[in-house]
């Protein structure tokens, strides 16, 4: 890097600016015009993409594109044509995969001309870099309208990948902007869930999001704005500024505070949970200590979301209206960073499940996810288990796989992952752990799984400083309740465990208000933590 000129040292990749002529885009706006007011809203480098016009009239608006951003002294880029680049003197080019390569392109321009290029998988991005590009355009993240010929869709999970393979072991070797129908609705998903290990986009390339806008500099600023406060602090599992407990005997001995701070705290938990299971989730929520609301009315989130508590969205009876309501009460609660936990239930049971799951993960990013094994199957796109309704099917997995699926999936989208059964296992990409608490009976009454979903969301809305271990409070409580509703004389089946069930949730998270562990048995925690 020390023999990199200065002037690319100083780019601010932060908003990338890629200009769009057709009227479908652009409408009867002028581009000039148009560009000159995104780098007033804080776009700090400009790519002058046109690939239908002749020549001439190439090299008279990229001079004048020239002039504006020489003006506000930010580097101008010009999409594939190196000859429109010299004769305008232009900052540098962008290259696509189907254009000149790299190094043919800096034998032409020379070591000072900036030269990026485009990559859509980490083989294209390792060449890319080995000949000498200065920075990297990865995608298309999205499906977008202003470009028809790419050559696939590659998602945020993509995004992660190639991010990856662009360590040099130390650092970043080079500067990487997301590109493809990213705009305010979703660039902060894209930031936070792209970033692999230490490896992070040092920003994002726009097009229509400014283009099309009837006020480019205000739409630019919203856009910078949601770029540089963007919430991986709330979405971490562990904040940076807090240390990450990894001795086993530390992190139980953490737990009695958490129920305690939960059961007196009335915890607003917005559920938008299938019809099945309302009531019960609803009484659950109360007898641990949370305030319950059953709302799928998506225009009222917002308000919902500045409550302070934590969103529940659970798959159970799902239709296309009702994946749209949970679309905008995601949006509101990542708005504000507060806790979104996602249920897919039976989300490997169908196509039209399975689809739900992938929108879903398409347009918001949660802090949980919990489910069964066929439905972390189905978020993590392995067809492993096959799901009969909502239940998995007979499992082939073994404990290690089990807890490896559920490691990897945290990993990758940067959240807290629960697998329940017999045995659960819960990971935040680096600590995993496995419990064996609760009792058989959970698994005979509808909607113990739907009601944990609602506890674990309440918890790490109560403790975010660490959100596995909020939700590891949150699963004790549930399933240590459950172990002493079991040995009540009253229950002796699932229809007699579900009343002693709630008494019991409410009577354990007083018990440990008023005695702290000295309501807790010897060895009461049934949790190790797994190497995989």
């Amino acid at each position: 890097m020390s023999s990199t000129p200065k002037a690319k040292l100083d780019i601010d990749w932060s908003l990338y600016l890629v200009t769009d002529s057709s009227p479908a885009i652009l409408g009867n706006k002028d581009i000039v015009e148009v560009v000159e007011q995104a780098i007033r809203g804080g776009v700090g480098i400009v790519q002058y993409r046109e690939k239908h016009a002749d020549t001439g009239i190439m090299i008279e608006v990229a001079s004048k594109l020239h002039a504006v951003t020489q003006k506000y002294k930010i580097p101008l880029l010009i999409n594939d044509r190196l000859d429109v680049c010299e004769a305008v003197g232009a900052a540098g080019v962008h290259i696509g995969q189907d254009d000149m390569t790299v190094a043919q392109a800096r034998q032409i321009l020379g070591a000072d001309a900036i030269i990026g290029a485009t990559a859509s998988s980490p083989q294209e991005a390792e060449k890319a870099i080995r000949d000498g590009a200065d920075y990297l355009g990865i995608g298309t993240t999205f499906a977008t309208p202003t470009k028809t010929d790419t050559k696939h869709i590659i998602g945020t999970r993509g995004l992660q990948e190639i991010l990856s393979k662009t360590d040099t072991g130390t650092e970043k070797s080079i500067p990487c902007v997301a590109i493809g129908s990213i705009n305010a609705s979703n660039v902060q998903r894209v930031l936070h869930q792209s970033a692999a290990g230490t490896n992070r986009l040092n920003g994002v390339a726009v097009v229509s999001a400014i283009i099309s806008s009837p006020d480019p500099e205000a739409s630019a600023r919203t856009l910078l704005n949601l770029i540089t406060s963007t919430k991986d602090k709330f979405y971490a599992a562990v904040p940076s500024n807090n240390p990450t407990i990894t001795d086993l005997n530390a992190l139980i001995a953490q737990v009695p505070s958490i129920i305690k701070k939960h059961v007196s705290s009335s915890i607003l938990c917005h559920n938008m949970t299938n019809t099945v299971v309302q009531n019960f989730v609803a009484n659950v929520c109360l007898a641990t200590g949370s305030s319950p609301i059953m709302s799928e009315n998506g225009p009222e989130a917002p308000d919902l979301a500045k409550l302070g508590g934590a969103l529940v969205i659970n798959m159970g009876t799902a239709t296309p209206d009702k994946i749209n309501t949970f679309i905008e009460g995601m949006r509101a609660y990542n708005a504000l960073g507060a806790p979104v936990l996602l249920d897919p239930v039976g989300g490997g049971a169908t196509s039209i499940r399975r689809a739900a799951v992938k929108t879903l993960l398409a347009n918001g990013f949660f802090s949980v996810i919990k489910g069964n094994e066929g439905e972390i199957a189905a978020v993590a796109g392995s067809s492993n288990v096959q799901q009969r309704g909502v239940d998995s099917g007979p499992s082939t997995s073994t404990d290690r796989d089990k807890a490896a699926l559920v490691k990897s999936l945290a990993q990758r989208e940067h959240c807290i992952v629960l697998m329940t059964g017999k045995t659960d296992y819960i990971s935040d990409g680096t600590r995993t752990l496995a419990v064996n608490n609760g009792s058989h009976y959970l698994g005979r009454i509808t909607g113990a799984g739907c009601a944990l979903g609602g506890v674990l969301a309440s918890y790490v809305a109560v403790h975010p400083d660490d959100k596995l271990l909020a939700a590891l409070a949150g699963m004790l409580h549930y399933e240590v309740a459950a172990e002493r509703a079991v040995k009540e004389e009253s229950c002796r089946g699932p229809g007699t465990f579900i009343p002693a069930f709630l008494d019991n949730l409410y009577r354990f998270g007083n018990l440990v208000v008023e005695d702290g562990e000295g309501a807790l048995e010897k060895g009461w925690a049934k949790v190790e933590f797994l190497n995989v």
